[in-house]
């Protein structure tokens, strides 16, 4: 009995003391500390420091002497350069991200329905593959002014040309012997009435005889003709000189396809075009009249849109990024779509409803998530954009579509020398950048607690 209650009341000897409790993974916190030591050394040295040291160089002056506390933030709305700066910024935020989602949303919903899906993909994921300079100095020949140099315009001219009307003699002008004097709008009408079986003489210049359009002739003066009236359009210079101004001369060449109308009282009674020798005819309604060359045929050729103008260099870089990273977008949403259940679309599609309302309600809705993932990826990427501003937008446009990066450059070390507004240029970026982040890590967490 007393054995019994001897082991019930326990061992006499010494108690061993509590071991140290080790952490989950069975390492030492002293250990883990050692190894995260060099990662926490360079996060320092990379991160800490240059984030603290921007913070203090913000609050002084341009060479540092002196402190000028929030002066320069303060600056970042008071200066033109600064200001264009932030508000291109905030352009680039509110529609390069929502538009290279959206393309991507798009290709990656098509890649399921095209046969060479593979092919697909890589064309439009190609560009990722393309450095930021070699893409700058690609759009920047795409949107060069000149359309026999610049694919853009290239384009355009052709469309403007399938559907509108060329001059046919751009930059040509009444020689100084001739009746023909500028009326407005570019057109030139003769001083003097016309009069049939008077043949009218109306002598150009201002075009070289070696760049007449087509295969020019010679010109011949126009015959009497009873009661019409009838006249001959010519290039009143020929090469190497010689001869009559404001009459024709052999080897002169007649301005083939030029438009002539006859003016009465402000009002055309009738037309015609030059022969390829220059000569035209009018019926008899045009005697009395006055001679006009409507302006149609010296307008300068259309040459396009000016892409790096001041009010569409902004647009056209946009475009360049999206056209890099379009396929960004695409394959992230691609590898959504891929784990969106096929089930539900089919029953959507047995309720009824057709393609556009599935994608709409059922599919976008699926993908939100990776959405959200792709647009908050491309927010942080947009704010720090530099390098295609700097190598597609010309040196004369480059203020227009100056962004906060660029000028954080410009201010520093482009010429103003101002450290101090460098700095507060990039902790203001850091500022806006932060609460974006902030937005991504709650969702990362959210998720992993799913």
């Amino acid at each position: 009995m007393s054995s019994q209650v001897a082991m019930a009341g326990g061992s006499s000897g010494p108690v061993p003391p509590a071991r140290k409790r080790k952490s989950v993974m069975g390492t030492r916190p002293w250990v883990a500390g050692l190894f995260l030591l060099p990662a926490l050394l360079l996060l320092g040295a990379l991160v800490v420091y240059p984030i603290g040291y921007s913070v203090w160089r913000s609050l002084y002056d341009a060479d540092g002497s002196a402190f000028v506390g929030m002066e320069n933030y303060g600056d970042l709305f008071s200066d033109d350069a600064t200001f264009t700066a932030v508000k291109n910024t905030a352009i680039w935020v509110a529609v390069a991200p929502a538009l290279v989602t959206g393309l991507g949303l798009i290709f990656a919903v098509l890649m399921e329905r095209v046969r060479w899906s593979t092919a697909f993909k890589m064309v439009i994921f190609m560009p990722m593959a393309i450095s930021m300079l070699a893409a700058g100095i690609i759009f920047r020949l795409v949107y060069e002014a000149d359309p026999d140099q610049g694919v853009a315009n290239a384009v355009v001219v052709g469309v403007h040309d399938t559907f509108a009307e060329s001059s046919v003699y751009p930059n040509a002008r009444p020689s100084p012997e001739s009746d023909l004097k500028a009326s407005g709008g570019g057109a030139f009408t003769t001083t003097d009435t016309v009069r049939a079986g008077a043949p009218a003489l109306l002598p150009l210049v201002g075009i070289a005889p070696n760049k007449l359009p087509g295969d020019p002739v010679d010109a011949m003066p126009a015959e009497s003709a009873g009661d019409e009236v009838s006249g001959t359009v010519w290039l009143d210079f020929r090469l190497g000189g010689g001869g009559e101004k404001g009459a024709i001369d052999a080897r002169e060449k007649g301005l083939s396809g030029i438009k002539v109308e006859a003016v009465k009282g402000g009002e055309v009674v009738a037309s015609a075009e030059a022969a390829d020798d220059g000569t035209f005819r009018l019926p008899a309604a045009a005697d009395g009249a006055q001679l006009r060359l409507p302006a149609s045929n010296f307008a300068a050729p259309y040459n396009g849109v000016d892409w790096l103008g001041p009010s569409l260099v902004t647009p056209a870089i946009i475009g360049a990024y999206a056209w890099m990273w379009a396929g960004f977008a695409m394959v992230l949403i691609a590898a959504g779509l891929a784990g969106v259940d096929r089930n539900l679309l089919e029953a959507a599609r047995v309720d009824g409803a057709n393609e556009w309302q599935v994608f709409r309600r059922v599919t976008v809705p699926l993908l939100a998530p990776v959405l959200v993932v792709v647009l908050i990826t491309l927010m942080i990427n947009v704010m720090k954009i530099f390098d295609l501003v700097f190598i597609i937008a010309p040196q004369p446009s480059q203020d227009e579509a100056n962004v906060l990066a660029l000028q954080l450059v410009n201010a520093s070390f482009g010429g103003g020398n101002n450290q101090g507004l460098g700095s507060a240029i990039g902790i203001v970026l850091l500022l806006l950048v932060m609460p974006v982040m902030i937005v991504n890590i709650r969702r990362l967490r959210r998720e992993r607690r799913r």
